[in-house]
């Protein structure tokens, strides 16, 4: 598994900060809108052009969040096939609801989904396109595992346990 490296503490606490201050911003108005490194594969139907998403998920986390209201989500998912897919829906018995957001001019908005191109990725990460688990059944705390159940267009779903990192964790080693 590789990772990307920091670009530094003060711009990786700044991106932390300003994700934070979009999950308490979407807590607190109802208008608006992060296993481990889990795994799982997708044998789906194709993805429209006679070929196949072939889809894994890395990297997942959840930061601890500050409430016990809302809590983000973040994760790259791989597709090594050659056909695309969408990310269409989450579920996850922690969240009565989880919502897929995009980011675009430094506003977040719930989409119905996210493409995975054909031999490309989505990266679901702070300051970007991520998951937003709504209605936590309760406040997830730093060393846990969340279950997230991520549904495509084309692919089967992939099951994982999300670990619960500590609020200012960016996924950067």
């Amino acid at each position: 598994m590789s990772r990307r490296t920091g670009t530094g503490a003060p711009a990786a606490r700044r991106r932390a900060a300003l994700a934070l201050a979009a999950a308490l911003l979407t807590a607190a108005t109802a208008t608006a809108c992060g296993g481990g490194d889990g795994g799982g594969g997708g044998d789906g139907d194709g993805g429209g052009d006679g070929g196949t998403p072939e889809l894994t998920a890395r990297d997942a986390y959840v930061p601890e969040p500050i409430t016990g209201d809302v809590a983000a989500g973040f994760l790259t998912i791989d597709n090594t096939g050659d056909a695309d897919d969408a990310l269409t829906s989450v579920t996850s018995d922690a969240a009565g609801t989880v919502e897929i957001h995009e980011t675009v001019d430094n506003s977040m908005r719930r989409v119905d989904e996210l493409p995975v191109p054909a031999d490309g990725e989505l990266v679901l990460s702070r300051g970007g396109n991520h998951l937003m688990l709504l209605d936590l059944t309760r406040r997830p705390t730093e060393g846990e595992t969340l279950p997230l159940t991520l549904h495509f267009r084309h692919s089967e779903p992939i099951t994982l346990r999300v670990p619960v990192e500590s609020p200012t964790h960016t996924g950067q080693e």
